[in-house]
């Protein structure tokens, strides 16, 4: 425990602790103060320095205890909490903690933000959630009366990503499915394509979940960092359909599950004896690469290939080659905005931009002419 001392609002100081772990895990004084100081529990404590001469560090540690407390307007989830700590204690505080906040210029900001991209480096996107978290620091700063000014609003990032999701065809998900002899895995794959639930959606399930009379699956958390916790997003709580296919291959599962109780995961760990659900990466490693290598899917050595491709394959398949309307869609894969069905969840398809193509060719009266 760290033990320091505080001063109340009566004047009167008086003792307050912070835990910082387990006597097995820090044994020594100098592991325990290492830790309270990768936690930045040190200039937590601090009273708090005048406004406008406040260092940088002190004032992303103010960021995260207010922000991610009880002024938040929304929750953040366990993920995002942890994301937003990293993103602040590995990149932000060891740049720019010593500096007083009033005093770091946007073009030294947007210098090292660029550098974070050379050859090897970060990719765009990661650098862009690095400027929103810095600046997200600087507003609550002064929401707090702690700085008068946000120097990211004069600092330009890129957005673009070079990742494209590999897309699968209904083609290759059944010789997946055929090359997933375990009755376990057949069912979670088939699910997740059917589905097309995030995979920290689907290790939440428990079979009380499945509407069977209703023909719909009730989505209200995902699991993260070995515990329940919020949906991604608000809409992403709410339900998604349950066919009468997809419910027959579910019960059958139920059958043989030796965790069939309402409460149980529909997708436990054995070895775990079912008290948590498996774990996505280890499934993914062990059984969904190699059965997508084995089915003809091209994966390339350290290319991303997961779970959450059967996600993208389904948007991609419902809206090129099913014709379904892209309202339809975003409802099915739970988007705030349509905008992020369309564009991060479908891609170009060269069969039917080619037919499109071809019926342009035939309105011009051209299309049984051979071009020279």
């Amino acid at each position: 425990m760290l033990r320091y001392r505080v001063t109340n609002p009566d004047g009167r100081r008086v003792e307050h602790v912070m835990p910082i772990g387990l006597v097995r895990e820090f044994p020594k004084d100098k592991d325990a103060w290492r830790e309270a100081d990768r936690l930045g529990l040190c200039v937590r404590i601090n009273d708090n320095p005048l406004p406008g001469r406040i260092r940088f560090d002190f004032l992303a540690e103010h960021y995260l205890k207010a922000d991610f407390g009880a002024d938040s307007v929304r929750p953040k989830s366990v993920n995002t909490v942890s994301h937003v700590e990293h993103i602040v204690r590995a990149y932000l505080v060891p740049r720019f903690g010593n500096e007083v906040a009033e005093d770091i210029r946007p073009l030294d900001i947007q210098r090292w933000l660029k550098s974070l991209h050379e050859p090897g480096g970060l990719a765009w996107p990661t650098i862009a959630k690095m400027r929103g978290v810095m600046s997200r620091i600087y507003k609550i700063g002064i929401r707090h009366e702690h700085v008068a000014k946000n120097p990211l609003q004069h600092v330009e990032t890129r957005s673009k990503t070079d990742y494209k999701a590999i897309v699968i065809t209904p083609s290759q998900t059944l010789a997946i499915l055929k090359a997933l002899p375990s009755p376990l895995h057949f069912t979670l794959v088939l699910t997740c394509a059917a589905t097309a639930l995030r995979a920290s959606e689907m290790l939440a399930l428990r079979w009380s979940d499945l509407l069977w009379n209703e023909g719909r699956i009730r989505i209200s958390k995902r699991w993260a960092k070995g515990k329940d916790g919020d949906t991604k997003t608000e809409v992403s709580d709410g339900y998604v359909p349950l066919h009468p296919v997809l419910a027959a291959h579910l019960r059958s599962w139920r059958a043989q599950s030796t965790y069939p109780n309402g409460g149980d995961f529909v997708f436990p760990s054995m070895k775990a004896r079912g008290r948590v659900p498996l774990t996505a990466s280890i499934f993914v490693a062990d059984y969904l690469r190699p059965a997508a290598k084995k089915a003809g899917v091209h994966i390339k050595d350290g290319q991303r290939f997961g779970l959450h491709n059967l996600r993208h394959s389904l948007s991609n398949w419902l809206v090129n080659k099913a014709k379904v309307e892209p309202k339809t869609v975003q409802g099915i894969l739970r988007h705030a905005k349509i905008q992020t069905t369309l564009d991060l969840y479908t891609q170009d398809d060269s069969d039917e931009t080619r037919a499109a193509q071809g019926e342009y060719l035939a309105a011009l009266g051209v299309a049984t002419q051979l071009v020279q």
